[in-house]
């Protein structure tokens, strides 16, 4: 019952305002044959027998409902806990949005929200993030989760993500990262998608990134704090929502200038 490339190819004759309300109504009338209360996801609120395999190799961590993924569910238990996004007023950009954060967001009324995808119809606007269209010092909030591993020049992005967040602004940005490297790996002439599988981990990805990820946000010109939110939650928690306790936390922020 997973999202099938029949599902995909039928929502993609949809318009674009009606694809994320199509993709939601399937993953509602999915979670139907999953009723339980062995897994749980607090992104939509609900309790199932299992998550649903994913990945390759295959692990359980879809959600039926809502497919959130153990990354998504674990960011949304940190905004909840550790910033101001369902509180303050505040203008937030997401960046290639999850389908289960973006439904809810995009409901807030506190907040003036944008999603944005490289790949029109995706998002409410089409955006490369190498060159965002916006002025200096346009949003409060940045979340960006997954996806600098997919572009070429990272390091443009993180600065064009810096740039258009305002002082004092706060910016979750999540990679997949192999902690036993010391220095990320990447290697711009590796064209194959079979080779990028092999050695990056993914056919779309462009590299892996090491421990130095910090230092690359930090050249950007972000402060960075790397949070270990996971290995603080309850134990329960952790069990209940197939968390990886091993996933850290990169809140990022921009120094507020003072004049002189």
């Amino acid at each position: 019952m997973a999202w099938t490339s029949i599902a995909r190819r039928a929502q993609s004759l949809l318009p674009a305002r009606h694809r994320l309300p199509a993709r939601l109504l399937y993953f509602r009338a999915r979670s139907l044959f999953f009723g339980g209360d062995a897994v749980h996801c607090p992104c939509c609120e609900t309790w199932h027998s299992r998550f649903l395999g994913v990945g390759s190799p295959k692990r359980a961590a879809a959600c039926p409902r809502c497919d959130s993924r153990e990354r998504q569910r674990l960011l949304y238990l940190y905004l909840r806990a550790r910033t101001n996004l369902f509180e303050d007023r505040l203008r937030v950009l997401h960046v290639a949005p999850e389908d289960c954060l973006q439904s809810i967001l995009s409901r807030q009324g506190n907040l003036d929200y944008l999603s944005a995808d490289l790949e029109p119809g995706s998002a409410m606007i089409a955006a490369d993030i190498t060159s965002l269209r916006f002025p200096d010092d346009a949003f409060d909030a940045i979340l960006c989760s997954h996806v600098l591993e997919h572009v070429p020049d990272d390091r443009q992005a993180m600065r064009e993500l810096h740039r258009v967040l305002k002082p004092g602004g706060w910016a979750i940005l999540q990679v997949p990262m192999d902690q036993s490297r010391e220095r990320t790996f990447e290697d711009p002439s590796i064209a194959s998608a079979r080779e990028r599988e092999r050695l990056f981990g993914q056919r779309d990805h462009v590299r892996v990134y090491g421990r130095d990820y910090p230092a690359r946000l930090r050249d950007a010109g972000f402060e960075v704090k790397v949070v270990r939110f996971a290995a603080e939650l309850p134990v329960d928690v952790v069990r209940a929502c197939r968390l990886n306790e091993r996933e850290d936390i990169f809140h990022c922020g921009k120094p507020v200038r003072h004049p002189g």
